[in-house]
């Protein structure tokens, strides 16, 4: 696994948008763009892909550090700065557990289907 999945499965894990990365790095005085950033999430074989050096993802795990946790100074609740998961409602874990619909069997009335034959044309 390369530096570059690693991050792009840190961003989607903590549902971080480019803007938010930016001011994470700055929180650690690393100064990036977010053209720069764009460079990393791309595909490999893309022509504008870049690879992540060890510095930059280790830059911002130290900005992610201070940014859920704050600094010995000033630090933070993490229960309040996590993002929360979507909750499902009652109807959603209905239909997760209830069973699908029976079907009707094919083959024992066939009689009773009629099929439109096609125009030859």
């Amino acid at each position: 696994m390369t530096n570059n999945d690693i991050f792009k499965k840190l961003r989607v894990a903590l549902m971080l948008r480019d803007d938010e990365i930016v001011e994470i790095l700055k929180l650690v005085d690393f100064k990036v763009s977010k053209s720069e950033l764009g460079a990393f999430f791309r595909k490999e074989d893309h022509p504008n892909y870049v690879e992540c050096g060890d510095q930059i993802l280790r830059n911002f795990l130290n900005g992610l550090v201070i940014h859920y946790r704050g600094t010995k100074e000033n630090p933070k609740n993490p229960k309040e700065t996590l993002p929360k998961p979507k909750s499902n409602s009652n109807s959603d874990l209905k239909k997760i557990n209830s069973k699908p619909p029976k079907r009707a069997r094919v083959g024992s009335n066939s009689d009773n289907f009629k099929y439109k034959s096609k125009k030859k044309s």
